[in-house]
């Protein structure tokens, strides 16, 4: 109980660039989303794994930050079946590509409040589609 109270803090973020960078994606559901990468860290609390923090709005003038929660477990079965490790550039783009089917998926602007979770079947998926 006491930790709902007061949750842990989540770890600084790492790897953003020095500038950020503005990109736009047009969604299936119909919105254009404009983004901003904001860096990753370990999932605290929640098991092991990386989560990517994005900055995004539907209409330049609210901005929320969508968490892509990818466990460390989702990587490891894929790894597994293939034989190499995922490296940190092919996570980041499973990160990306599951952001933007979020977006395509999600009804509104308003539903991407909710974290994004990467199962190991997404990071399967992901992979064919980048040829990997």
């Amino acid at each position: 109980m006491f930790d709902r109270l007061f949750p842990k803090k989540s770890a600084p973020l790492a790897g953003a660039q020095a500038t950020r960078r503005l990109k736009t994606y047009s969604a299936q559901s119909g919105y254009a989303y404009q983004y901003y990468f904001e860096g990753h860290r370990p999932l605290a609390g929640r098991g092991t794994g990386t989560e990517f923090v994005f900055t995004v709005s539907a209409d330049r003038k609210r901005w929320q930050a969508v968490e892509v929660r990818i466990p460390d477990a989702a990587i490891e079965s894929w790894e597994r079946a293939h034989g190499r490790e995922i490296s940190s550039t092919e996570r980041y783009a499973v990160a990306k590509l599951s952001l933007f089917h979020a977006f395509d998926e999600r009804p509104a602007p308003d539903s991407m409040c909710e974290p994004v979770h990467v199962r190991a079947a997404d990071v399967q998926g992901i992979m064919e589609t980048l040829g990997l």
